[in-house]
């Protein structure tokens, strides 16, 4: 197991995250207790170095014990990896270090174990809901069609100009790789929505490159991305490889940043 130690700077509203910070306040153990707890449906014990599921289907491994760059772990990451990053949560930016991207790296085999594993499987979970008057398919799994909504009843007492870049969806259910690579995007399991592209800011639009990203001037009010969060939603923009208008439902990395008393916030 790696370990790293977190430092953190303050500069107004912005912590600035001075290294790729990982999981060691919180054990591999407890980490994945809080993964059952959030998918219980799926999800029943740990089992050596295997997650067992509820109905039986081929167990999962947790950490295969390769040694991996970051460029390898986001291309097969498995659930250890997939855990190994804390998620810093709250109304304040963060400035990430070069590859601090806590969620970007997902195990496929577990994912797909979460949703479906072709688009026909994920298509029978999904609902569709309203989204500021425009319907939206998003997933029943796990409930997070309630969640979504309940961010969008929350986002609703906004003031219209901060509650503005969300009123647009830019999708939500969409089969298909991410950009660049041969791995699902969460938007393929319907738990996933992109915001209005005019607020947004995206590493590859702005000719980054893995590792090599340009600055940017975040234009998605925290307000928004406090409320996402609040509901089990993790936001693009706390990654170094950034996606501003990105929000993805990963309870498990908010709890666990919680027991660790991760804080974007923190000075």
């Amino acid at each position: 197991m790696r370990s790293v130690l977190i430092s953190l700077l303050a500069l107004g509203q912005i912590a600035v995250w001075s290294g790729p910070v990982q999981a060691a306040e919180v054990s591999l153990s407890d980490r994945l207790d809080v993964l059952i707890a959030s998918y219980p449906d799926v999800l029943s014990h740990v089992d050596g170095n295997r997650l067992i599921l509820k109905d039986g289907g081929p167990a999962i491994v947790i950490d295969d014990g390769k040694a991996k760059s970051h460029a390898e772990a986001l291309a097969d990451g498995d659930v250890e990896d997939m855990l190994s990053q804390l998620y810093p949560h709250g109304p304040c930016e963060t400035r990430p270090a070069v590859n601090f991207d806590p969620g970007r790296i997902r195990s496929q085999d577990l994912m797909t174990r979460f949703y479906g594993k072709s688009r026909k499987d994920v298509a029978g979970r999904l609902t569709t809901i309203d989204w500021f008057g425009g319907p939206l398919q998003v997933t029943t799994a796990f409930g997070v069609d309630k969640a979504l909504v309940a961010v969008r009843d929350e986002l609703k007492s906004l003031p219209e100009k901060l509650r503005r870049p969300a009123l647009k969806s830019a999708g939500t259910f969409n089969w298909r790789n991410i950009a660049g690579t041969d791995r699902l995007s969460v938007h393929s399991f319907g738990a996933a929505i992109d915001l209005d592209t005019a607020y947004a800011d995206y590493w590859r639009w702005a000719g980054g490159k893995p590792g090599n990203v340009p600055v940017y001037k975040n234009r998605m009010p925290l307000e928004i991305v406090e409320i996402f969060e609040r509901h089990g939603f993790i936001w693009g923009g706390r990654w170094y490889h950034y996606d501003t208008m990105h929000f993805e439902y990963r309870p498990e990395l908010i709890a666990i940043s919680n027991a660790a008393g991760v804080d974007a916030c923190a000075r």
